[in-house]
């Protein structure tokens, strides 16, 4: 981030101590016990990587009630700043994790999306078709992130320079002084 003239921003994120993270794949095959989950763990490996903790993993499947009643519970519940899912990001019949999410979020991040999808079409032009997403419900920040376990992590790196800064507005931290 470039300084302000006022002084007040050094050109950094600002730092948090430890994110609190907790990671949802969402697919009816992991679910099912059809296909191993390799996204999810190798987003929670990226995670830790970044000093975060990861506080809750979880597979559900691709059911819109499930993982809007799970992101709420997550973030009404305080468990974790952070909230990723990996898959249901697609434009299969089947992919319905933006829609489900999109009923618990309070406020849409579009900017995020924007640059997981244009970061991800330095990779392949397929990101095109990614419905990746964010928004905020209260206090936590809520990432929907690609299926497979390379769209993840890539996905992630994406944002995750701007995720302290986001979870430390939502978390009342302002260049203003903290709200309550």
């Amino acid at each position: 981030l470039p300084a302000r003239e006022n002084g007040r921003q050094n050109g950094r994120l600002p730092e948090r101590e430890v994110i609190r993270a907790a990671i949802l794949t969402i697919s009816d095959s992991a679910f099912g016990g059809r296909r191993e989950d390799g996204s999810g763990p190798a987003l929670a490996e990226r995670v830790r990587e970044h000093g975060w903790e990861v506080v809750l993993t979880a597979v559900l499947p691709d059911e819109p009630e499930m993982i809007a009643q799970k992101l709420a519970e997550i973030a009404d519940g305080r468990q974790a700043e952070l909230i990723l899912t990996t898959g249901g990001t697609g434009i299969a019949a089947r992919d319905n994790t933006p829609e489900a999410a999109r009923r618990v979020f309070e406020r849409e991040v579009a900017g995020f999306g924007e640059l997981m999808r244009a970061k991800g079409r330095e990779h392949t032009p397929l990101a095109a078709l990614s419905r990746s997403l964010a928004g905020t419900r209260g206090r936590t920040l809520i990432v929907c992130l690609p299926g497979s376990p390379r769209g993840a992590v890539e996905a992630f790196d994406a944002i995750a320079a701007l995720a302290p800064h986001a979870v430390a507005l939502l978390g009342g931290e302002t260049a203003h002084g903290r709200t309550p």
